[in-house]
């Protein structure tokens, strides 16, 4: 038992103990997995994996899925002594049909047991469940709703395991089932996580004997891809392998960042993008007392005193101020990968819980990553459901709100949101347990500060600004001004010195006296104030900003 995956120690422990016997199974069930050790370590399938590791005992095994209907997986002599089905030449096919099937038959043997005392062991496996019984809220459908409640039947029977019975429902994702069978209490669900980092270890072990040219610079320490390819399906992996090995081009220590990169992002559809940061606090010009914190807390990181490290941070200011930047210098600091997410809404009912679902699964495999979060004043959602949208609006802010509180989650993700607006996310989102940590971002307030900006953006595409401009160049320095404004600029610059052959501080000059501020004022100090309003330490918030502010 101790070989087997958490998630299966965690049902044999529900069932042995008697507190479950009906089971719903999700999450990475369309991957390959190591199967039990046998005559010889192999992958298979979930439903392999169920029949070998954990229904072994079990004297009839029944399957159901959409398309193919009804199975004996096991013990058919056994089933066929059933009165039902000496009389059937056929099995129901359709759904509602099957299940009744199905469950007359599991009554049949409680009562077989009842009599004689003696019954056969049965399990049965509903495959795809979510295609059988969907998530649609309030449908007027007698046939789904019928169906749905057969299967809460199963899970409501607190004797199924004494019986010697057990049922598992396998579905993508919780949220795609329908409401009776996944928000009943009495059914067991048991999340299928991607593999962790022993686990693939092992899958890369037997992937060894068939794709041996591809890893064969790994062969005495297959433990270092595995650990960089945490986060990846092994079926993915398989396949990148198989089709490395045809090309007959070994896999290369340099290869794993991109490969773990392309092959999750292939693997979520979009719902994510997925960044190794090549760049840290030190390419952050500026805000020293904020690099210094968050340097003190990433040293505590990498000490493994998880308990000093804050949930959640929230770097909030004006537009253009560098707080998605700021995000991926501090995951380069930290030598940990950013994940993004995107496109997870979906018009379709449960999809974008599902999709939620689906990333968040996929962050507990990766250990220890930033979870970025832009313009979270409109991505992360509203408490109140808002009109038209079927009460999506909530749920997400729901999952999402329980995500970023869940205490296990502490020094694993580290959420990181950014806004020009934080007045406008819900007060509970950024709340202490949340978000413990809120850093402003501001414009700079003098012409030695722009000036100072300027020259290091310029000094990064190797234009020289002496210092000495900054005398000649201070009168046409604009207020105000953002990282994003001055980029825009030294690029100009740039762009102004090839093509003239100008001197730096002549090109810069140029485009200082054509220069338009983006953003208007107004809103620049607007969003200052806001930000300034949000930060969780005064220090983060320099003297002469409070100062502009209170001139405002």
């Amino acid at each position: 038992m101790a070989s087997l995956p958490s998630w299966a120690r965690e049902v044999i422990a529900r069932y042995e103990s008697g507190t479950a016997g009906c089971f719903v199974l999700y999450g990475n069930i369309n991957d390959r997995l190591l199967l039990p050790p046998g005559s010889k370590k192999r992958l298979g399938r979930l439903h392999d994996f169920l029949l070998e590791a954990l229904l072994p005992r079990f004297d009839v095994v029944l399957s159901y899925e959409l398309g193919f209907g009804l199975r004996i997986e096991r013990g058919g002599e056994t089933f066929s002594e059933w009165p039902t089905a000496k009389e059937s030449s056929d099995f129901p096919a359709r759904p509602l049909e099957a299940v009744r099937f199905l469950t007359h038959y599991l009554i049949y043997c409680r009562n077989m047991k009842a009599v004689t005392g003696r019954a056969p062991q049965v399990a049965v496996i509903i495959r795809q469940a979510q295609l059988m019984a969907p998530a649609i809220p309030n449908a007027l459908n007698n046939d789904l709703n019928a169906l749905a409640s057969l299967l809460r039947s199963w899970a409501a029977d607190v004797n199924l395991q004494d019986h010697g019975q057990a049922a598992f429902l396998i579905s993508d994702h919780l949220h795609s089932l329908h409401p009776l069978v996944a928000a009943n209490p009495r059914m067991s669900a048991v999340e299928v996580p991607l593999l962790e980092k022993e686990d693939l270890q092992g899958a890369l072990a037997v992937l060894a004997e068939s794709c041996p040219l591809a890893l064969q610079n790994f062969r005495e320490d297959l433990g270092k891809p595995a650990e960089r390819l945490t986060g990846t399906t092994l079926s993915a992996v398989e396949g990148m392998l198989k089709r490395r090995e045809y090309e007959k081009r070994p896999l290369v220590e340099g290869d794993l960042s991109d490969l773990k990169k392309s092959l999750v992002e292939a693997d979520c559809g979009g719902l994510i993008e997925f960044v190794e940061p090549n760049r840290n606090l030190d390419d952050v010009i500026g805000i020293d007392t904020v690099k210094s914190w968050l340097r003190q807390d990433l040293a505590l990181w990498k000490q493994d005193e998880l308990q000093a490290l804050p949930m959640g941070y929230l770097f909030c200011g004006p537009v253009g101020t560098g707080k998605t930047y700021l995000a991926e210098c501090l995951a380069g600091e930290a030598e940990v990968p950013v994940v993004t997410l995107r496109n997870f809404r979906d018009r379709w009912v449960g999809s974008t819980e599902a999709n939620l679902e689906k990333i968040f699964a996929l962050l507990h495999a990766l250990g220890r990553c930033i979870v970025f979060i832009d313009e979270a004043d409109q991505a992360l959602g509203r408490r109140a459901a808002q009109s038209g949208d079927s009460g999506v609006s909530s749920r997400v802010y729901s999952m999402i709100a329980k995500e970023m509180s869940d205490p296990d989650n502490r020094g694993h993700l580290l959420w990181v949101l950014a806004s020009s607006r934080p007045d406008l996310i819900e007060i509970d989102l950024k709340r202490p347990g949340r978000v413990d940590v809120k850093v402003p971002l501001f414009p700079t307030t003098t012409p030695a500060e722009g000036f100072a900006l300027l020259r290091a953006l310029c000094k990064k595409r190797k234009l020289d600004l002496p210092k000495e401009a900054y005398e000649e160049l201070k009168g046409r320095i604009p207020d105000l001004l953002t990282p994003g404004a001055a980029e825009v600029l030294a690029v100009k610059c740039y762009r102004l010195a090839k093509l003239h052959n100008l001197e730096p501080r002549i090109a810069l000059r140029d485009c200082l006296t054509d220069y338009v501020p983006p953003v208007p004022h107004e809103i620049l100090r607007y969003q200052m104030k806001i930000a300034a309003d949000e930060s969780t330490e005064a220090s983060f918030v320099p003297e002469r900003i409070r100062e502009l502010l209170s001139q405002a």
